[in-house]
């Protein structure tokens, strides 16, 4: 691959200097990041190929550290229902999920994501019905189709309703049935190379989905193989008091008593959660997946965003999978994220930039790839956003930060994940369309609505 070069635009690097340049560029070589700088990019050797950024901002990609991609075809479901009740009503939906329907969900969702500024997405897929084929590889599969970087998670539950769970005896697996093929799915898809477009995480599904022998091995399984855990934790009031009737602990203790905290632990939603809590993931390094659009849709409340990050928590934002936030979309997650933090704690509770950061180098943290995710350095992957600001939605607005956080959701000029171009004008591929109203009309044959 020639060099690639950004240039023209406003350039916010969010790396640890705090880089930014009215008008600047990225030199990206093969798939890596070798210069910024303001102005334009001195003489190259060689063929070079440039991405005019003029009227635009130029940020790292966005990272997505919470998603159900196969939820795109379960869009408008249990529209006024909390967490409970919308579990209930779409378990027996996703019981019709097959490979095929799957790939068409997670093609469409992570190309809705691409347009919307996006990157780098962990996909926290555990459900598998019986008799509907992998997968699991049908996301992997989805993620190298639209050209995004993809942390696919292995997920499973065990406690289905027959073990007082709530999902359907035909979704759960055997416990030994599931780490097995959670074991194989690390052992053909993950790749723990540098500049990696896909890692595998395990993640059994959360505490009332799965059992507390499920979950302990589980983590011992990551911790030998080397990869990273990821699972929902206290995302509602319900599930909490689930939690103290049946095993007597809130459920961070329960997750510190199975060996789920850690560097290497990132957990979905942390929305209640005690200043115990916090001071617990905090010290212990666990990350946290916030995901503020999808907590205001399943009235699940909201996270105490601010205490988690004075607690050094690592935090990222999620999307969440689109049966509990029907946009889909990324960077309307920073505005989502900053309006409920002032809500709740003021309006020095969240800065514009600090909603970036959490899009970007909080993200990073997460997935742990700190090192090469998340800022515009050189040596950091050429994972690579270009905003569109100079039209009517973001006129008079001086910022670029201000404009992308604030203003309305921008025009994706540009996306460059690992220098190759995946969105163009914020255009999506026509033919996902069609295969997500066919996937859509698949699952609901027999759902109930």
């Amino acid at each position: 691959m020639s060099r690639t070069i950004v240039e023209g635009g406003a350039v916010v690097a969010v790396d640890d200097a705090g880089t930014e340049f009215d008008e600047g560029h990225v030199v990206i070589d093969d798939d890596r990041v070798v210069a910024v700088g303001p102005g334009s990019a001195p003489p190259q050797d060689g063929p070079v190929r440039r991405i005019d950024a003029t009227g635009c901002l130029v940020t790292p990609g966005l990272i997505n550290t919470h998603h159900h991609l196969y939820q795109w075809a379960t869009r408008g479901y249990a529209v006024d229902a909390p967490l409970f009740g919308w579990l209930t009503e779409l378990y027996p939906v996703w019981a019709r999920l097959d490979a095929e329907s799957t790939h068409a969900a997670a093609s469409a969702g992570l190309a809705r994501l691409a347009a919307t500024g996006c990157t780098t997405t962990a996909d926290h897929h555990y459900l598998f019905p019986r008799g509907g084929g992998d997968v699991f590889g049908a996301v992997v599969s989805a993620a190298d189709r639209v050209g995004v970087r993809l942390h696919a998670v292995r997920g499973s539950m065990d406690r289905g309703r027959s073990q007082g769970g709530l999902p359907p005896d035909s979704v759960v697996e055997d416990r030994d049935e599931a780490l097995a093929a959670t074991q194989e799915a690390v052992a053909e898809f993950h790749d723990p190379a540098p500049g990696a477009r896909v890692r595998v995480a395990i993640g059994p599904c959360s505490p009332f989905t799965v059992s507390t022998e499920l979950m302990r091995e589980a983590a011992d399984l990551a911790r030998r193989l080397g990869v990273r855990l990821h699972t929902h934790l206290a995302e509602t009031v319900d599930e909490e008091q689930q939690c103290l009737r049946e095993f007597g602990r809130t459920p961070v203790e329960h997750a510190a008593e199975l060996g789920w905290l850690g560097p290497d632990v990132w957990l979905a939603h942390g929305v209640h959660l005690s200043d115990a809590a916090i001071a617990r993931l905090g010290a212990t390094g666990t990350g946290v997946a916030h995901c503020p659009s999808s907590n205001g849709r399943l009235g699940a409340g909201m996270a105490r965003l601010r205490p988690l990050l004075d607690a050094e928590v690592p935090v990222g934002l999620g999307v969440d999978g689109v049966a509990s936030n029907e946009s889909g979309g990324m960077v309307e997650e920073l505005r989502q994220s900053l309006l409920l933090a002032r809500a709740r704690y003021g309006p020095e509770a969240l800065a514009v930039r600090d909603a970036l950061r959490l899009a970007t180098r909080g993200g990073a943290r997460c997935l742990g790839r700190d090192d090469e995710l998340g800022a515009l350095r050189p040596g950091a992957l050429a994972d690579v956003a270009v905003w569109r600001l100079d039209g009517l939605d973001h006129a008079g607005i001086t910022d670029p930060v201000a404009a992308l956080v604030l203003g309305p959701p921008p025009t994706v000029a540009a996306l460059l994940c690992g220098g190759r171009t995946v969105v163009t004008d914020g255009a999506v591929a026509p033919e996902l369309t069609d295969e997500l109203r066919r996937a859509s009309a698949h699952v609901r044959q027999e759902g109930t609505r």
